[in-house]
């Protein structure tokens, strides 16, 4: 399964475990919340009720047709016609004063006196008894759940004890409301809740699709690339366009790709650099080899005929040796060892080797920044890093008139020594690949010389670099970090 639709299906289930926690832990929350909300709202009703009868008398028992005992008559006694005024007015008021709450429509209310006289009731006959019956049994409000004829019920009782004639204390109101509709109010929360929840869902599985395939998309692109790697096609490679650290891989990926190219071309000149430099001496050598052994030089002809051989034989070693040298360079760890270098003693010793060139060629020194006191240092291998000076120096001496100036300076970016001369510089079109292997200019020898002397300074920590000075002539500069 590909990874886009991998993670959409991992989204999807998600949202769904997320949804089934949500409906599991909310449906029982709901229910025991609107249950505490409703008992707060009986509560509040029963108090708004008893407070809309500003009056309410109980009446003497000859004055009043309702009996104490609930199971005789109670039917007819709550539908009799109160003999005094006080009596029509509290029935009245009571009953006016129920119907003037619309809130509470779907609530049953029982009005009970002191010495368990009703004085009003929403309720049949039966269900009012067994509510006179539960309210005298003095249980928690929260435990209160009455089950009637036809539905179970929320119970709250509330009492008051004030009143302007002493008869109208501690009247009771016990509230009570069907549980069915609170349910049908709990589910129907739990579906508008979950139809929200789905929508949102929906819109953040939509958005994670949006997302991954912006963020799988690349990927994708990304390793059509490396297979063009795999298969060598280094120059068919594109950036793939892409933000954050995808973009940062994608952009390593090209940058690579550049590099292997690069390199792959360099393999190839070199090889074929290196047939062209081998295949020269080697004709040299057959051709008069084979004129030797069939007659053709004989006498002095013959002897310099010998003297190319050995000529070209010694320049085939030398390349040879120079080849090897550079691809240990350039691979092997263990060959560098690396210690303190004063470059005094560096610069110094390497004019000792050349000297003989200098002094063939009618050369002169001219040596800068060497006249304090300081002796300057670098780490580095000493006689690698000599070869690579000989290298440089033996190239200025080739090309140079009169004079080779070197310089030595010291600063926040490290130690620089500079070597150049009063030449004809270099040609523009070598400039840029002077250090590659068998770049050479008109006098050249190997064409490895300053590929050796790079991959030296290289290897210990240093760089270098090539550039015609605007008088005239090259200017080789080496710079290596300072040591502390």
């Amino acid at each position: 399964m590909r990874m886009l639709y991998r993670l959409h299906l991992s989204f999807a289930l998600l949202l769904l475990f997320i949804l089934a926690i949500t409906a599991v832990l909310i449906y029982p929350l709901l229910l025991d919340n609107l249950v505490n909300n409703q008992r707060q709202e009986l509560r509040n009703q029963a108090s708004l009720l008893m407070n809309m009868s500003p009056v309410m008398p109980l009446m003497p028992a000859q004055e009043s047709n309702m009996s104490t005992d609930m199971s005789t008559d109670f039917s007819t006694d709550l539908n009799t016609d109160w003999s005094t005024d006080a009596n029509k007015n509290l029935n009245m008021n009571s009953q006016s004063s129920f119907n003037a709450m619309p809130a509470i429509r779907s609530t049953n209310a029982v009005l009970i006196a002191p010495g368990e006289k009703v004085l009003y009731s929403t309720l049949p006959v039966e269900e009012t008894s067994e509510l006179l019956k539960l309210s005298k049994l003095e249980l928690p409000s929260s435990e209160v759940i009455w089950q009637g004829q036809n539905d179970r019920y929320i119970v709250e009782t509330f009492t008051t004890s004030q009143g302007i004639q002493p008869d109208m204390q501690g009247v009771t109101a016990v509230m009570a409301a069907p549980l069915s509709k609170i349910k049908a109010m709990q589910l129907d929360l739990f579906i508008r809740l979950m139809i929200i929840l789905s929508a949102g869902g929906i819109v953040a599985f939509l958005l994670s699709m949006l997302i991954t395939r912006r963020l799988v998309k690349p990927l994708g692109d990304l390793r059509k690339e490396l297979n063009k790697v795999e298969a060598r096609r280094f120059s068919e490679v594109q950036l793939v366009e892409s933000g954050g650290e995808i973009g940062e891989v994608a952009k390593a990926v090209y940058d690579l790709a550049g590099e292997l190219e690069n390199y792959q071309r360099t393999q190839k000149q070199f090889f074929q650099n290196a047939s062209h430099e081998l295949k020269t001496p080697l004709m040299s050598i057959q051709g008069y080899a084979e004129g030797i052994k069939d007659g053709i030089f004989t006498g002095d002809d013959a002897t310099i005929g010998l003297d190319v051989i050995a000529k070209e034989c010694e320049r085939l070693k030398k390349i040879v040796t120079e080849m090897i040298l550079l691809a240990k360079l350039e691979s092997e760890e263990g060959i560098f060892h690396m210690d303190r270098v004063p470059v005094r003693e560096l610069i110094e010793e390497t004019l000792a080797r050349i000297n003989p060139l200098l002094v063939k060629n009618g050369l002169r020194i001219e040596m800068n920044g060497f006249d304090n006191e300081q002796d300057w240092s670098v780490y580095a291998d000493r006689e690698k890093l000599l070869q690579a000076l000989i290298n440089i120096l033996g190239n200025a001496a080739r090309y140079a008139k009169e004079t080779i100036r070197i310089q030595a300076t010291a600063g926040t970016e490290g130690i620089h020594i500079g070597v150049s001369d009063d030449g004809e510089g270099i040609p523009e079109p070598l400039l840029s690949q002077i250090f590659e292997r068998f770049t050479k200019g008109k006098n050249g020898e190997t064409g490895l010389g300053l590929a050796i002397s790079r991959a030296i300074v290289e290897r210990c920590h240093g760089r270098i670099s090539a550039h015609n000075e605007p008088g005239g002539g090259a200017a080789f500069v080496m710079r290596f970090p300072t040591l502390s």
